[in-house]
């Protein structure tokens, strides 16, 4: 998107499943998304915001869910999300420290839009997901304010940068630059066509793990660099799911336990201290606030429908990741850390991909 050279153009055709025409997760209608960036000197670091359906979402809930592949994190609003099985606020991505102020800024948001919430209903659940970008910015400082939260949820729109933009800015995957990634796939199903599409934030890995369609480019690329070149996995990955795949919360779960497949599949082996965080909604129903006095009517797939979904979501996961790699520029930030850029590294050794 935008005219960034992504992982497709570089030969590489991930998975059977066809993308959508974005190749994005916005290619679920109502999706958006949006970033600010923070990327000056110490400060390497943003917001990125996605909203799952341009209505109030606090009144027109979504059913959601969320899975925990590896628990090393930071995360809020997941409880209730699990628990109700729906997703009443935009979704918000940040550095580990800028949570609070995210989810502060996200009640805010939410309160203008919605007076009744305090007052006549209950309160409100923010989601907010994070990944420690502590190598490239100075996360102590708190670069990340009130104004860049309301200016990344107000700008959000259907075709967006990936790479070191937004929550990404500082984000660093295999040992190399990471940050904002997407991809979608298409499902054809007897009774339609659907999608789904994935956004990650990634920051986990190590050099000579990455594989690309299971090429052992990391190992290759480690071998080149200099052998004090250091690897050192401390990071995280957030997988945000959009689909307008009609299911229940139950059966999306088990669909975001599917990511997992594609983060295996660039190589990621799940370490210890790196926190793989899935939020998922469906765009397919949509859930009033207020009691109706009929029955509620959620259509859902057939379980047999479950594996064109699962094979989607692996790839659209694995092609996100790529896609977070191969958009990503060099970043030299705090304390003049740097991390090279994948492409960079794939021009200067002439590294075949395909």
């Amino acid at each position: 998107m935008l005219d960034q050279k992504r992982i497709r153009d570089y030969g590489v055709q991930v998975g059977r499943l066809q993308p959508g025409p974005r190749n994005a997760i916005t290619d679920v209608e109502g999706v958006t998304v949006g970033h600010v960036t923070l990327s000056d000197g110490n400060s390497q670091t943003g917001v990125t915001a996605i909203l799952p359906h341009q209505g109030n979402i606090f009144k027109e809930k979504l059913i959601a869910s969320s899975h925990v592949i590896n628990g090393f994190g930071k995360t809020m609003g997941t409880i209730q999300m699990q628990e109700l099985g729906t997703l009443e606020t935009p979704i918000l991505l940040t550095n580990t420290l800028g949570v609070g102020v995210a989810a502060d800024t996200l009640f805010d948001y939410m309160l203008e839009q919605n007076p009744e919430i305090g007052r006549t209903t209950g309160t409100v659940n923010p989601v907010i997901g994070e990944c420690n970008d502590m190598f490239l910015n100075d996360i102590r400082a708190k670069f990340v304010k009130r104004e860049h939260v309301l200016e990344a949820l107000e700008r959000t729109a259907s075709d967006f940068e990936e790479g070191a933009v937004g929550a990404g800015t500082g984000m660093l995957c295999y040992s190399l630059k990471g940050g904002i990634g997407s991809a979608s796939r298409i499902m054809e199903m007897s009774h339609g066509h659907y999608t789904i599409g994935v956004l990650v934030l990634s920051n986990f890995g190590i050099l000579s793990d990455l594989l690309v369609q299971g090429k052992a480019v990391g190992q290759e690329l480690k071998e080149r660099l200099l052998e004090s070149y250091k690897e050192e996995d401390k990071g995280s990955v957030m997988i945000i799911v959009a689909t307008d795949l009609p299911v229940s919360e139950r059966q999306l779960n088990r669909i975001l336990k599917r990511s997992v497949t594609g983060l295996s599949r660039t190589g990621s082996i799940i370490t210890n201290g790196s926190g793989e965080i899935v939020l998922g909604f469906s765009t397919a129903t949509r859930i009033p606030h207020d009691k109706p006095e009929e029955l509620l009517a959620i259509p859902q797939i057939h379980e047999e429908d479950m594996d064109t979904a699962f094979r989607a979501i692996g790839e659209a996961t694995e092609e996100a990741v790529l896609n977070s790699l191969v958009t990503a520029e060099a970043i030299e930030g705090r304390a003049g850390n740097r991390r090279p850029a994948f492409k960079d590294l794939i021009d200067e050794f002439n590294v075949t991909l395909e």
